[in-house]
């Protein structure tokens, strides 16, 4: 486990990946970035929790296979505690397999690691800029499977019914903000962004919470 020292004109990145070498090689392309630094390197969910608090990532590159636990459940912990850390999964695992698994635990990118590291660097700039990282044959499937008719057909119509404010709270959905987060932002109360929340569920004809946060996101990915 390595920590750094943070230098505040850099966006701060924490590695987290069970192979030595892969976490240096990785490193290593992300200081010749000039607007990144690694913060920190772990190689499992202890070391990673451990550090987050004491590095304050802005980015976290986080593989599914870990050497103890896994990937998924590593970004759910993270995002309960810092909501704010945008995470990437960079994995040997295929994007059939793991993305929207990942999308649904709070990761808004997804990558192979048979990308170059160049790629990787794009794909945390697309973080930093607010976006959602997947590749584009993975953003039409996500948005066929999921998303299903409704959105495929005509992505536009079952958002007219959306009122300005309530389209506003879907985007921020979609990125990955949570309630109280988005009652700060747009200068609401929680109750309000709730009562937001539900109405739009009703609206577009959702299920519950998770498929509301799920459509959001790949509403997110398609328009950007």
């Amino acid at each position: 486990m390595r920590t750094y020292l943070s230098k505040k004109s850099r966006a701060r990145v924490l590695i987290v990946d069970d192979h030595p070498a892969v976490r240096e090689a990785l490193a290593i392309r992300i200081a010749r970035s000039g607007d990144l630094e690694v913060c920190g390197e772990a190689h499992d969910i202890a070391e990673a929790l451990h550090l987050l608090p004491r590095t304050h990532p802005d980015l976290a590159v986080i593989d599914i296979a870990l050497k103890t636990g896994n990937g998924i459940d590593l970004i759910k912990r993270i995002k309960t505690r810092d909501s704010h850390v945008r995470i990437l999964v960079w994995s040997m695992f295929t994007e059939d397999l793991y993305a929207e698994r990942a999308l649904r635990a709070g990761a808004v990118g997804y990558i192979t690691k048979e990308e170059a590291t160049e790629q990787i660097i794009e794909a945390l700039h697309q973080l930093l800029g607010g976006k959602v990282y997947l590749s584009e044959a993975m953003t039409d499937k996500l948005l066929h499977h999921v998303v299903g008719e409704r959105m495929s057909h005509d992505a536009s119509a079952p958002l007219d019914a959306l009122s300005d404010r309530e389209l506003e709270v879907f985007r921020l959905i979609g990125q990955g903000k949570k309630t109280a987060e988005i009652a700060m932002q747009l200068h609401l109360s929680v109750k309000t962004v709730e009562t937001y929340r539900d109405r739009i569920r009703l609206k577009l004809d959702l299920h519950d919470g998770t498929d509301l946060t799920r459509t959001a996101t790949l509403w997110v990915v398609e328009n950007g």
